[in-house]
């Protein structure tokens, strides 16, 4: 059974994710090419590794980029570090304006503190970024490669870390805040009020995106081994808790041939995890891709993926939904 759904006009983003090894990357971009031939799809890269460079054969980085023979389709690698360098080059003035008022730094201080990196921001850069693309609207779907699962889930959990920040840092300015009330009798909101302010609607909309079932799915993508469904089982209760919706699953690297002893051994020992995989997941639709003989790797082969992971299907609905 096909991927079903991607289709409809609401659904902005789909993210992929799991173990490390699954095929994340190439499930990803195989979707991403499928989408493409009906509409204009950007693929994301989330991961530190940035595999879809190595997937498509092409070098993506951090810039939007044409995906090279697939009409519709471009892809962007985030790098997580020079989106909080661009960031804190924005927004240099408002932070330096925060720390100032709201502690006892000197200037020295302030600017060691301009230097340092605020953990867990990489996932919280990564996503604001997502979402700024998401905000220009130039793109129908938006395809999100993930890295395995703890980085996707510190990036999914990122609005919360983010939301504390911005808590404490505005606590902070309450304080100085009262101070300058008590003196002159009433406060003006500065810059840094101001890049707090939007930083919680950035949290709001990133928010707002996940738990939005029509708008937001998140596939995440397994093989039949026991490891690879223990931890998706943990992931998908993880996405549970942050409102994040799945309705399919991907099963990679199914053996389906019975034309070698070591074939049908293969195909044997797998058996148990696919049926556990119907059973423990049966809320899902269980999308069985086959293992191939060669590494998938390039459009060519990217291609083949597609094909296994739509059939007729996206083909068929998008010409329905024209035509209606």
């Amino acid at each position: 059974m096909p991927l079903t759904g991607l289709e409809s006009k609401d659904l902005k983003m789909i993210i992929f994710g799991g173990k490390g090894g699954v095929g994340k990357t190439s499930c990803a971009v195989a979707c991403a090419i499928g989408l493409a031939e009906h509409f204009k799809t950007l693929v994301i890269s989330t991961d530190p590794a940035h595999s879809v460079s190595d997937s498509l054969e092409q070098e993506i980085g951090f810039r939007l980029q044409p995906v090279h023979n697939v009409p519709n389709l471009t892809a962007i690698e985030i790098s997580a570090d020079k989106a909080f360098k661009e960031f804190k080059k924005e927004h240099e003035a408002e932070l330096i304006k925060l720390f100032d008022t709201s502690t006892n730094f000197d200037d020295e201080d302030i600017q060691q503190m301009m230097s340092l990196s605020i953990p867990g921001i990489d996932e919280v850069m990564s996503f604001k970024t997502i979402i700024d693309l998401i905000e220009e609207d130039n793109y129908e779907k938006y395809v999100v490669d993930t890295a395995p699962t703890g980085h996707a889930l510190r990036l999914l959990s990122s609005p919360i870390l983010l939301d504390e920040w911005i808590k404490m840092a505005a606590k902070m300015r309450w304080k100085y805040r009262y101070m300058i009330e008590s003196f002159s009798g009433e406060y003006k909101d500065d810059e840094a009020d101001v890049m707090l302010l939007n930083l919680k609607k950035t949290v709001k909309r990133i928010a707002a995106l996940l738990s939005n079932s029509e708008k937001c799915e998140f596939i995440p993508v397994c093989i039949p081994e026991d490891m690879a469904i223990m931890e998706t089982d943990r992931l998908l209760k993880e996405l549970r808790s942050f409102k994040i919706t799945s309705r399919q699953l991907i099963l990679n690297n199914v053996m389906e041939s019975d034309e070698s002893g070591f074939c049908r051994q293969r195909k044997a020992a797998q058996l148990k995890y696919v049926e556990k995989v119907h059973k423990l997941f049966k809320e899902l639709q269980v999308v069985m891709v086959p293992q191939f003989p060669d590494e998938i790797k390039g459009v060519m082969a990217l291609r083949k993926l597609q094909q296994v992971l739509f059939g007729e299907n996206i083909k068929r609905k998008t010409e329905i939904q024209h035509e209606s």
